[in-house]
């Protein structure tokens, strides 16, 4: 069994696994510069069954596991009482009618299927290409690196790995966590390599055990992900973006200054863009019926000006 990398080490990451300037002074994309038009294109061959898999959990009101703060929808206009006299009716009077909401929600946190931008975290008061963390105000969100960067979504390859699936069971263990050995050996399971330019989505099997205790589901409970070990690895293949079941992060990582370093080395240093909490069981299934592990991805945020990130619903297309 490998051992957690030493935190000194890790820390030694910002600057060896650096991408600032790499892409120029002004980039916004980080990562997801290893995705070409050449890799959009190739990816259209995975597209065989003519059908998509969500990877995302239902977004519901009212108190969920690991919700930061619940979200919120307020009807401004429904379908009731539609006879009555005093009714206001966005249509005026007549035959039709109409629905309205509000909705609002914190998308970070352990609950809602999420996008991460190069905004959401800072390191030594700096953000992604050393732009100071000050340029996120509360009036004015994210002047640099929001979700808007993403602006025309992310097409490309995707790879699941089961890392489960590897040890015969359903779920890790809060212990058991995933380094490069084990995204090797899924790899090899899978009979394929990730490349430059793909997104890379790791089942800890978290999305079973929340489906099986339902509303006892416990979020912030000890849980598996991407041990540190994986920085190097995600860098060296070029990931684009990667994405699990869980927020990435081993919880609780063990490290007193870097208590998550798949966020913090990857966000600030790497430029690498994070979807935290996918359901990926629909996925892990329909890949072992498909027999195949590779897809074409999809992902579009909303284009919310200085937000630091978004609400997604990832596909998978076969």
């Amino acid at each position: 069994m490998p051992t957690p990398t030493d935190e000194n080490e890790i820390l030694g990451w910002f600057d060896e696994l650096s991408n600032w300037e790499r892409w120029g002074t002004d980039d916004r994309l980080g990562t997801l510069n290893h995705l070409t038009p050449a890799k959009r294109i190739q990816s259209t061959a995975l597209v065989k069954e003519g059908f998509s898999v969500s990877c995302s959990w239902d977004i519901k009101t009212g108190q969920q596991p690991g919700a930061t703060v619940e979200s919120q929808r307020y009807m401004l206009s429904t379908g009731l009482g539609l006879d009555e006299p005093d009714r206001q009716n966005l249509f005026g009077a007549g035959r039709a009618g109409a629905a309205q909401e509000y909705i609002g929600m914190v998308f970070h946190g352990l609950d809602v299927t999420h996008l991460d931008s190069l905004a959401h975290l800072f390191w030594d008061g700096k953000m992604y290409g050393g732009a100071p963390a000050s340029l996120v105000s509360d009036r004015q969100g994210a002047l640099k690196h929001d979700v808007l960067a993403l602006s025309e979504g992310v097409i490309t390859r995707g790879v699941l790995l089961d890392i489960p699936r590897l040890r015969g069971r359903d779920v890790l263990d809060a212990d058991d966590y995933v380094y490069p050995e084990d995204l090797e050996a899924a790899e090899q399971a899978a009979g394929l390599k990730l490349e430059p330019g793909d997104v890379l989505l790791v089942r800890t099997g978290e999305g079973f055990s929340r489906i099986q205790e339902k509303k006892n589901y416990n979020a912030n409970k000890p849980r598996s992900g991407y041990q540190a070990a994986c920085l190097p690895w995600l860098h060296e293949r070029g990931i684009a973006m990667i994405g699990s079941d869980v927020a990435q992060d081993v919880s609780p990582s063990g490290y007193k200054n870097v208590s998550m370093p798949i966020h913090m080395v990857g966000i600030v240093a790497m430029g690498l863009w994070l979807i935290d909490n996918c359901q990926l069981e629909d996925l892990a299934k329909t890949c072992a019926e498909l027999g195949r592990w590779e897809f074409q991805f999809m992902l579009a945020p909303i284009r919310f000006q200085g937000v630091t990130g978004s609400p997604v619903n990832p596909l998978a297309i076969f």
